[in-house]
């Protein structure tokens, strides 16, 4: 894999503490799904369902998972820091 690394900004607008504790809530339950989504399919790739090709497929949804769970975990952290909070690593 190229070596890709970048830093995108994002920018979103706020009105109120409702909106900020919506956008958490919505970061959290995504986080949550990954993560249970990357868990459901490691135990099933653990368990040997499948045909052969089919658990190569399942490896890969496995890493998916795992990859979008770490990249909302990065932007609840961002979120975090934005707000003046402390940086607090990964989310769980």
């Amino acid at each position: 894999m190229p070596d890709d690394k970048r830093v995108v900004n994002l920018e979103v607008r706020i009105e109120s503490s409702d909106e900020l504790n919506a956008l958490r809530g919505a970061l959290l339950a995504a986080q949550a799904s990954e993560l249970s989504e990357a868990r459901r399919r490691g135990d099933r790739l653990s368990f040997g369902y499948g045909s052969e090709s089919a658990r190569e497929a399942m490896s890969d949804q496995v890493a998916w998972a795992g990859l979008r769970h770490a990249m909302v975990s990065r932007l609840m952290d961002a979120l975090e820091r934005a707000e003046g909070g402390p940086e607090t690593g990964e989310h769980r």
